[in-house]
């Protein structure tokens, strides 16, 4: 046992530990900057504030218990994939899944509620690797539908971020961005001063364009408004003179955000007032707990502790021993806690060639390249989502439901991209044996890449073995011109969506309950399950579990069992009740996933009847005539029809 002293002025803060070699590197990291900052606190001569220290468990049902305390309503996580909604892949923020109650629908838990939303955004998936990116990462949020306003809201965050009986972060260290105003929108003086009132020096708070300081909508149009944006001083030195809260140096990390939805985006890009004016928080749970537990990096938290120690314990390696391999360790972390979500959603997503499903196999290869490289053993994959299923399968009940499938689902992929590496390599000795020179091209290199799963370093080390080049320049460039390709096909694929809330959308909703409830009677119901749905203005979208194409008169007959409901013109109908009210009452559901205490359904007599959120038509002579234009294969085991409502 022993004890070495930090010196500093008249402060002398004593350090024990048994033999400090033996601990990782973030550990110490932690150690210290707990002294630095008790260090700092008695340099400004203030008393010794104690921040708590919690895990990231701990963390997310202390958020729970302040706002229940507040009168909210605790509501689950949704599905990672948006309901009738195709202007995203994934749920990108809390109020993703929220959008029909920010609209004006009522949602059946009241008006205060609470959650704490998983969450995808692939956006940067290039840049994870670092200290804070990460695909997957839970939202912890509060709301207000119709109820309180900014005001309130500010002083929740403030007595939750600064009271002693819930986080007691120093309140000399929490800085805060405003909205500056523009055309659209007025300078948002309401919040600066509202922060000021709640004993906030206004040199901490500074006004931003609304790139910085402007949330929504979810998709491409929907309810939005200004935020307000709470960040932590780090303690890095700043960057320059003009550094301040919003600053992207690293000094000022963001922990939580405030948003007032007092606006509708409309398809014409105007800003309209909502009748129902809204709040929404977003509060980062890794983040907030590596601010806590006074980590540098989100990864050197309790949340990937078990993550972490699986990839060293198959890899023989350790997270921290060199800057290269730490971003391996992180990446694969990342990409399987990720993966693992996405294979036990509760609407479920396999692994294939588009939309959701390509975004899983490229996040899974991307692990296995990296798990190569690090030498970790081929087929290890399910031990490290094993790893994520016990740091997360308490709180996200579906993990373990579908563990099995989980693993089964790597497996599967793992020897897929086997077999493609091993034609990669076929291609590679093809390539060589035409080239002309000693230098592969770059748009050669990004084929391998883009086709066989070759990342530019392996290209590059098979090149090195028969003294070869690559292009790498090249392939930056053809990998730069395939993404901005690809953008600009998802804005085109993405566009409209449930999110306008459009006369028409919430028909082709309606639509797709019949459509689910026809394929159910013509195919059987044990073997017609939804598995996602996606609705533009013009058509709808919907993917079911069958183990077969469906034959032409099968559709026919689907066809006609919606039209049939719709000539009847039969009113629908929405009821309020509990979850098994529900089942004993024959609605359809996805009950492996987790509801609130109540929920909406809605019924068609004699035809459907379904727990949803809406919208949706008030009679099915609304829809016009039904006709299905596609039928086809989506993913292993998964079908897809889409179709379109007539008004003639």
């Amino acid at each position: 046992m022993y004890s070495f002293v930090f010196h500093h002025n008249q402060l002398s803060v004593p350090i024990f530990a048994s033999n400090l070699t033996r601990f990782p590197p973030a550990f110490v990291d932690r150690l210290l900057s707990f002294a630095v900052f008790y260090i700092r606190k008695f340099d400004r001569k203030e008393p010794l504030y104690h921040m708590k220290s919690m895990t990231s468990k701990e963390l997310r049902q202390l958020y729970l218990d302040f706002f229940v305390s507040k009168g909210h309503a605790v509501i689950p996580s949704a599905s990672l994939i948006p309901e009738n909604d195709p202007t995203v892949l994934f749920t990108t923020a809390g109020m993703h899944p929220l959008v029909p109650y920010l609209m004006g629908e009522k949602h059946p838990e009241g008006k205060r509620l609470v959650d704490v939303q998983k969450c995808v955004r692939t956006g940067d998936i290039d840049e994870v690797g670092d200290s804070s990116h990460c695909t997957f990462f839970e939202m912890l949020g509060n709301w207000s539908l119709g109820d309180y306003f900014k005001k309130e809201s500010i002083a929740f965050s403030w007595e939750f971020l600064t009271s002693k009986q819930w986080l007691g972060i120093d309140k000399d260290l929490l800085f805060f961005t405003c909205f500056e105003g523009d055309e659209n929108a007025p300078q948002d003086t309401v919040a600066h001063d509202t922060w000021v009132s709640q004993g906030v020096d206004p040199s901490h708070i500074v006004y931003l364009p609304k790139k910085n300081n402007w949330w929504g909508p979810a998709g491409m149009t929907g309810p939005c408004g200004p935020d307000t944006e709470i960040f932590y001083d780090t303690g890095k030195a700043p960057c320059g003179s003009d550094c301040k809260a919003g600053c992207d140096c690293g000094k000022y990390l963001e922990i939580w955000n405030n948003v007032s939805i007092a606006y509708d985006k409309t398809a014409q890009g105007r800003f309209e007032p909502l009748a129902q004016k809204n709040v929404d928080t977003g509060m980062g749970l890794d983040r907030t707990v590596a601010t806590l537990q006074g980590v540098k990096s989100v990864y050197d938290t309790d949340a990937f502790a078990g993550i972490i120690a699986t990839i060293a314990e198959l890899s023989s390696k350790q997270y921290g021993e060199s800057e290269e391999i730490t971003r391996m360790f992180r990446i694969i972390a990342d990409h399987m806690r990720c993966a693992t979500f996405m294979l036990g959603d509760q609407r479920g997503i396999t692994p294939s060639n588009v939309d959701q499903g390509y975004i899983l196999r490229r996040l899974i290869r991307r692990a296995i390249r990296f798990a190569m490289q690090l030498g970790i053993p081929d087929g290890s994959l399910t031990k490290i989502s094993e790893a994520v299923i016990a740091q997360y399968g308490d709180f996200y009940r579906e993990l373990k439901q579908n563990e099995a499938k989980i693993l089964d689902e790597l497996t599967k992929e793992e020897q897929r991209f086997e077999h493609a590496l091993k034609k990669g390599i076929r291609e590679f000795e093809r390539l060589v044996g035409s080239l002309n020179g000693s230098v592969i091209d770059g748009v050669s290199a990004f084929h391998l890449y883009d086709t066989f799963g070759f990342p530019i370093e392996l290209t590059q080390e098979l090149a090195a073995e028969r003294g070869l080049k690559v292009d790498a320049a090249g392939f930056d460039e053809a990998f730069k011109a395939h993404q901005e390709l690809s953008h600009a096909g998802a804005e085109q694929r993405f566009q409209g969506g449930l999110a306008d809330h459009t006369e028409e959308t919430a028909r082709l909703h309606t639509a797709t309950h019949l459509l689910q409830a026809g394929l159910r009677k013509v195919l059987g119901s044990d073997e017609v399950a939804q598995k996602g749905s996606n609705i533009t203005a013009e058509r709808l979208r919907f993917d079911f579990s069958f183990p077969r194409k469906v034959t032409p008169e099968e559709l026919a007959e689907v066809e006609a069992f919606v039209n049939e409901a719709i000539a009847k013109d039969v009113e629908i109908l929405c009821e309020e009740m509990t979850v098994d009210e529900a089942k004993e009452g024959g609605a359809i559901g996805l009950f492996e996933s987790k509801y609130g205490s109540k929920v909406k359904v809605y019924t068609v007599p004699g035809y459907s009847k379904e727990i949803c959120g809406g919208p949706h038509a008030t009679h099915t002579g609304e829809l016009g005539r039904f006709e299905i234009k596609k039928e086809e294969a989506s993913s292993s085991g998964v079908r897809r029809i889409k179709a379109v409502l007539i008004h003639e």
